[in-house]
C-alpha cells in the first residue's frame, strides 16, 4: 500500500505539482558532518559528548520510578490485527490525581510559541531533586556503560509467542519502559560568563534532564532535535552531574521506533550575545548561471541585562567535495548593525549577488554544489560569536503542465520511503550505514526520499546535501486524533506548534528539501472542517518559517 501525506507544502513553489508520485517503503536511517571553518575555539565551541555514559532501565515499566511527564490512557482493546490506514479516533479524555512534571517540562517549548502570551510559566519546586538517580554522589558503578548513540531495544530479544507484550508492528522488542542515563560533565572555571547548553538530535521519547540535582526541562516528541539551557544550574570549576530519564511507552508506533538517546548528544558553549539556536536563513533567488541573489537573515540573543549593539560580517565560500571551505571568499554581505533589547533576540537581514554560482541539483544531470556562509558578530569591538551555515544555490519550479523542475530541468521524482532505522542496527544513528542505504539508492535510480513520517536525523540530510537527493521532509504521523493509544496524538495539542516550528528552523537551509509535510493520513481527514482547520493551523507555522 502507498504512503500518501495528507498535507504537503512545496518548497519555493509557484504552482501546485500535478502528476503522481510513487514512494517504495524501505527501511532506513542517517548521518554525516561537514566540515566548516569553525574550531573548537572561543568564541564558540560545540562538543560531541556521545561517550562515557552509564544507562539502567528497569526490568518492566510497572516498576519505574513516578517521575513520569504525564498519565497515559488505558490499554483497552489493543489489538495486533488493526490494519494499517484503519480510520484513527478520537483521543481519550485522562484524569488522575498523580503528580506529574509537564508543567515543568512545557516551558522548554517557549522559544518556539510566536505568542509570547502563551508562554508557559515554570511553577515552583523541583522535582525529583531527592531521587537517587539525580545526584552526584549516587553510586551508578554497576550499570550498563554505553556510547551514544544508543538504542536500548536492538539487542533482544525478540518476543515470540501469540501475544507478545510489544507487538509485530514495532518489532517484538523492548522498546517500551523507562532508562536512565547518566554522565559527568566538567566545566572549567574559564567557561563562567558563557552560556551552556545541552544539545539533543534526539530521544525517544518523553525526555526528561537533571543536572546537579535539578530538573532543567525536556522535550516528549521523539524525534525532534531540541536544546536546553544548562547555564543556572551549572557549579562551574567543578565536576557536574547530568542524569536524562527517557520513558517509551508500549503501543506508541506503528513501526519499530527504537528507545533512548539514538541520536548524538553536544554541549555548545557560547558568549552571552550570540547567534540563536538554527538562528540563520539563507534563501536563494533570481538564479542562473551567471547569477544568484542570495537573502540571509540572522537572529542574535541577548540574554545579557543591558542592550546591546552588535555588527554582523557574513561571508559566503565554496565547499569541496570534502565539505572544506575554499580560501576564496565567494561573496561578503554588507555589514549589518542592530541593537538588541536586554534579555530579547533581533533578526538582522541582508542580501548580496553571487555570480557565476555553482549551482546544486541531483545527479546525475546535475552536481550538488554547497557553500558555507560564516557569521562573526561582533560587540564593543570583540567576536562575540562565528555561526557557519551549509546552504546550496539553486531555482525550484512546480509547474502544472511540466511537473517538478530545477535550476531550468524537468526531473522525474523516482523516491522511497524512509524510517528513521538502520535494519538490524536499529534506530542508532551511524553515518557509513545511512551513507552505505543511500548508495544503494541511488545505484537502483532513487533521486528522492520521503522522511516517513517524521524529521531524521540532521546527518541524513548532511547525507543529502552532499550527494544530491531530493527530500521531502515530514513531521507528524498523527495529529489530535490517535493510531495507537500511546502514540504523539497525546502530546500534538500542547507541542504542535513548538514541534513544527523547531522542524523547519533546523532544516529550511538544507538545499535537499524540496517539500515540507505536515501530516501522514491523519485522522482528521474524516472530520471535515474541524479537521481542516488543524490542518490550516499547522500549514500557517510551516509558512511563517
Amino acid at each position: 500500500m502507498m504512503n500518501s501525506p495528507a498535507a504537503i507544502i512545496f518548497r519555493d513553489s509557484r504552482f501546485p505539482i500535478v502528476g503522481i508520485l510513487i514512494f517504495l517503503s524501505v527501511v532506513m536511517g542517517s548521518c554525516l558532518s561537514v566540515g566548516n571553518r569553525m574550531s573548537n575555539e572561543e568564541p564558540r565551541q560545540r562538543v560531541q559528548i556521545n561517550d562515557g555514559w552509564s544507562f539502567y532501565k528497569y526490568e518492566s515499566p510497572d516498576e519505574a520510578d513516578s517521575l513520569i511527564y504525564d498519565v497515559r490512557p488505558p490499554l483497552d482493546g489493543v489489538t495486533e490485527n488493526r490494519v494499517a490506514d484503519a480510520r484513527p479516533t478520537e483521543a481519550l479524555e485522562m484524569k488522575s490525581g498523580q503528580m506529574v512534571l509537564k508543567p515543568w517540562i512545557l516551558p522548554s517549548a517557549n522559544q518556539f510559541i510566536r505568542d509570547t502570551t502563551k508562554h508557559r510559566v515554570r511553577p515552583e519546586g523541583n522535582p525529583g531533586i531527592n531521587f537517587p538517580f539525580v545526584l552526584g554522589d549516587f553510586d551508578d558503578g554497576q550499570w550498563e556503560k554505553v556510547n551514544l548513540p544508543h538504542d536500548w531495544a536492538i539487542e533482544g530479544p525478540f518476543q515470540a509467542g501469540s501475544d507478545p507484550e510489544v507487538g509485530g508492528g514495532m518489532g517484538r522488542l523492548p522498546v517500551n519502559g523507562v532508562g536512565w542515563y547518566r554522565r559527568k560533565l566538567d566545566m572549567p572555571k574559564s567557561d563562567q560568563g558563557k552560556r551552556i547548553y545541552l544539545d539533543v538530535d534526539g530521544a525517544m521519547s518523553y525526555t526528561m534532564v537533571w543536572l546537579n540535582g535539578s530538573l532543567v526541562g525536556g522535550w516528549p516528541y521523539g524525534y525532534n532535535s531540541w536544546r536546553l539551557d544548562l547555564t543556572p544550574y551549572i557549579n562551574f570549576g567543578e565536576t557536574n552531574q547530568l542524569a536524562i530519564r527517557v520513558d517509551n511507552p508500549n503501543h506508541s508506533a506503528r513501526w519499530y521506533p527504537g528507545g533512548g538517546l539514538y541520536r548524538d548528544v553536544w554541549i555548545t558553549k557560547t558568549q552571552p550575545v550570540h547567534v540563536g539556536q538554527w538562528g540563520t536563513y539563507i534563501n536563494a533567488r533570481d538564479v542562473s548561471d551567471q547569477s544568484a541573489i542570495i537573502d540571509l537573515s540572522v537572529t542574535v540573543n541577548n540574554p545579557l541585562g543591558h542592550n546591546a549593539e552588535v555588527t554582523l560580517m557574513t561571508t559566503i565560500y565554496s565547499l569541496d567535495s570534502l565539505g572544506n571551505a575554499q580560501l576564496q571568499p565567494t561573496g561578503t554581505f554588507p555589514e549589518m548593525k542592530a541593537l538588541i533589547q536586554a534579555g530579547q533576540k533581533t533578526t538582522v537581514s541582508g542580501s548580496v549577488e553571487v555570480e557565476n554560482p555553482r549551482l546544486w541539483g541531483p545527479p546525475p544531470t546535475q552536481k550538488p554544489h554547497l557553500y558555507m556562509a560564516e557569521t562573526v558578530v561582533v560587540l564593543n569591538g570583540e567576536v562575540t560569536d562565528r555561526y557557519t551555515t551549509r546552504f546550496g544555490i539553486r531555482s525550484v519550479e512546480f509547474n502544472p503542465t511540466e511537473g517538478f523542475i530545477i535550476n531550468g530541468e524537468r526531473v522525474y521524482l523516482k523516491g522511497v520511503n524512509q524510517h528513521h532505522d538502520l535494519g538490524a542496527l536499529g534506530a542508532a544513528f551511524n553515518m557509513r550505514a545511512a551513507e552505505r542505504q543511500l548508495e544503494i539508492l541511488r545505484e537502483m535510480g532513487c533521486n528522492a526520499i520521503r522522511m516517513a513520517h517524521n524529521p531524521p536525523a540532521p546527518g541524513l540530510l548532511e547525507l543529502t546535501d552532499r550527494m544530491g537527493f531530493l527530500v521531502i521532509n515530514e513531521i507528524f504521523d498523527s495529529w489530535e486524533r490517535k493510531k495507537t493509544p500511546h502514540d504523539f496524538h497525546l502530546i500534538f495539542p500542547d507541542w504542535w506548534e513548538a514541534d513544527t516550528r523547531a522542524f523547519v528552523q533546523r532544516d529550511r537551509n538544507a538545499p535537499s528539501v524540496i517539500m515540507w509535510s505536515f501530516g501522514n493520513e491523519v485522522g482528521e481527514q474524516y472530520t471535515g472542517e474541524e479537521g481542516a482547520e488543524v490542518a490550516r493551523m499547522v500549514h500557517q507555522v510551516v509558512r511563517e518559517e
